[in-house]
Order: structure tokens, then C-alpha cells, then sequence
């Protein structure tokens, strides 16, 4: 087995070329976690493993809460399922609060004030009402609470570890919170043990071949954690050794299935890039050195390789795309690349 088939393992695990999925609370649970701060680009992410998707049934998930949006993981925005958001909160929340303290002691952010702005949200949002920003904003002033954009952005995050909010539905482009109560049902407790270990399984089967390594930049958790997971999974996962690196995926997985062929337009973070810590598989050796622009920008993906960047200018009835290869595009790659840009659109409804 060779790094090139590393790169085909993933895509097929990750559903880009085969056996898409027909609802984004089917691909959201598979994947269990789905980095989501760039939203419109999140929403892509879900749709290029959707078997007839819109960007309005995306949309219409999350508004409705069949997939819930969220401060989970690492301490950034990921689509979760609701019937997963607390186990996992409870599992990675006390790290991203450690990794946090700096920060909230650096605001003068104390546990008083956390707690007196967390009855306020209560408050104001029990009944179902979802507040916009600004709303909270102002709710937080008339409690004597002070905000700026950062003190705000930290008043809401913590909130969210301590599983009291979560976005709720969107108010035409402004993001709302709500309860947690009201938009996830309570599901029973477990301990950590099993929270590490359905982690750990459904990491490696829907991201993998994937390292200890790439589990810990995903997930937050330690190389401890994942050695734990993986032993508990052990007659469900098999180990890989390419190139003497040492990758772990689900034993049911078929290397036989895999196929190369294609392009994707992927979106910036997308699982298939932000989800491992080395990206040397997806991207041809001839452009390691433009790791960072495949990490932080749309990538093109062609042959399950990437080969370039992309951006796109959305009107109110077309869209403009434009490419930019690392490399000059022969023909098979441009032809390949035009389907991506048309499902796209068709994604977008524009032309």
C-alpha cells in the first residue's frame, strides 16, 4: 500500500465518490463532527457528500435542528447531531475550558460573571425565543454585563461547553442561540471510557486511515485517549503501515473499492484536509510546499489530489468561479473540474 492509496481511502471513507448520503443529519452523524465556523462553506462540505443536495436543505437541518451547530472538539464551530452533543461536550469541554483559562483570565472573565450572564441567557431565552447577537447583547448590558466582541465571543462559548446554548435557527444571514434544553432532547449519561470510545470508532471509520496523531489534532483529546479507544475498538478497526507510519481504519474497510478518478471543489476546512494533522497524502510532493494555501483556502481536489485553490463571487442569479492551480490544467483536468463547478452551482441553484 502506498501514500496514494492513504489519499483513496479517505475520500472513500469520507463518501466524496461513492454511496452519498440523502439527508445532512445522515452525513453529519457518520462523520459525527463536521467543522462548520466558515458557515456557507460548511454548508458545501456537507453537500459534496449528499447524494441530490441544496444548499436550502442544509440550511433548512440546521433552522430546524436535525443537526445543531456548535463550540465542540477543538474550540471552533462543528455541525453535530443533537442526540450527540452532550456526551461528546462532556467529553472534550473540560479541555477546550483548560485550554481557554488564559484567555478568560486575561478578559477579567471570573466565574460570577460567567454564571450571572449564563441566568441571563436563560432568561431571555427560555420559551423558545432565539436571540440574534445584538439581542443578547443588549440583555447582557441591562444586567449590567459588559461586552466587547471578544468579552461576548467568550460569554457564549463557555456557555455553549457548559452545554447550556447552541446556535438555533437563522434570522435571513444572522446566526441566533438558543437553549440546549429546547433544541436537543436530554439523552442518558455515559462515562468516559465509552464517550472515548465511540469517538475514537466513528473517527477512524469515517475519516480513515488516519494516525493516533491525526485523532488528537481532531478531537482535542490525548494520545492516551486514543490509545484507549482504539484498544477498546480493536476487533472493529485494522492497523496500516505506510511508508512506516502507522494508520488506523474501520476492519470492514475494502481497499478493492477505491477509485481515483474525478474532481472536487472542497471547501476551506474541509474534513478531508482540516480533520489530519500530516496532509502529506492529499497532496502531491511537488506542492508540500503550499500546505498552508490546500489548510486555509478552497482547494481544488482532482484524482483525489490537490492541485489548486479556488474562490467563488455568489450574485443573486449566477456564480463566478475562478481557479488557481498550482500547476497548468490539461485537458482531462479541466473537463473533470467543469462537473465539479456545475454541481456546485447546481448546489447554489444559480447558474
Amino acid at each position: 500500500m502506498t501514500i496514494s492509496d492513504i489519499a483513496n481511502l479517505r475520500v472513500y471513507n469520507q463518501h466524496l465518490n461513492h454511496n452519498k448520503f440523502k439527508k445532512p443529519e445522515e452525513i453529519v452523524g457518520y462523520m459525527c463532527a463536521m467543522q462548520a465556523q466558515e458557515y456557507a462553506h460548511a454548508k458545501w462540505a456537507i453537500g459534496l457528500r449528499m447524494l441530490s443536495p441544496t444548499d436550502k436543505t442544509v440550511e433548512k437541518a440546521m433552522n430546524t435542528g436535525t443537526i445543531l451547530r456548535t463550540h465542540v472538539l477543538r474550540p471552533t464551530w462543528h455541525f453535530v447531531l443533537p442526540q450527540d452533543i452532550r456526551w461528546m461536550l462532556t467529553l472534550t469541554g473540560p479541555r477546550i475550558n483548560a485550554g481557554n483559562a488564559a484567555m478568560y483570565k486575561k478578559q477579567e472573565v471570573t466565574d460570577t460573571i460567567f454564571n450571572k450572564s449564563f441566568d441571563v441567557f436563560i432568561n431571555a431565552m427560555q420559551g423558545g425565543k432565539q436571540l440574534t447577537r445584538s439581542e443578547i447583547v443588549s440583555a447582557l448590558h441591562e444586567a449590567d454585563i459588559a461586552t466587547d466582541d471578544l468579552r461576548l465571543t467568550i460569554l457564549l462559548m463557555k456557555a455553549e461547553l457548559e452545554q447550556l446554548i447552541c446556535n438555533g435557527a437563522r434570522q435571513g444571514k444572522q446566526f441566533t442561540y438558543a437553549l440546549l434544553d429546547e433544541r436537543a432532547p436530554m439523552t442518558p449519561a455515559i462515562d468516559r471510557e465509552e464517550a472515548v470510545s465511540r469517538l475514537v470508532l466513528r473517527y477512524f471509520t469515517s475519516h480513515g486511515p488516519a494516525t493516533i496523531n491525526d485523532f488528537v489534532h481532531w478531537s482535542g483529546l490525548t494520545v492516551a485517549d486514543a490509545k484507549t479507544g482504539i484498544e477498546i475498538n480493536k476487533s472493529q478497526l485494522t492497523n496500516i503501515i505506510v511508508e512506516g507510519i502507522s494508520y488506523w481504519m474501520n476492519a470492514n474497510t475494502d481497499p478493492t473499492k477505491t477509485k481515483s478518478t474525478g474532481a472536487y471543489l472542497l471547501p476551506v476546512y474541509d474534513e478531508l484536509i482540516i480533520a489530519y494533522k500530516n496532509r502529506d497524502a492529499m497532496v502531491p510532493a511537488k506542492f508540500r510546499d503550499k500546505i498552508g494555501t490546500v489548510t486555509f483556502f478552497p482547494t481544488i481536489m482532482v484524482n483525489n489530489k490537490m492541485i489548486g485553490n479556488w474562490s467563488r463571487a455568489i450574485g443573486k442569479k449566477s456564480i463566478d468561479i475562478e481557479l488557481k492551480p498550482f500547476d497548468k490544467l490539461n485537458k482531462t483536468q479541466i473537463q473533470a473540474i467543469e462537473t465539479a463547478i456545475q454541481r456546485f452551482k447546481k448546489f447554489n441553484e444559480l447558474t
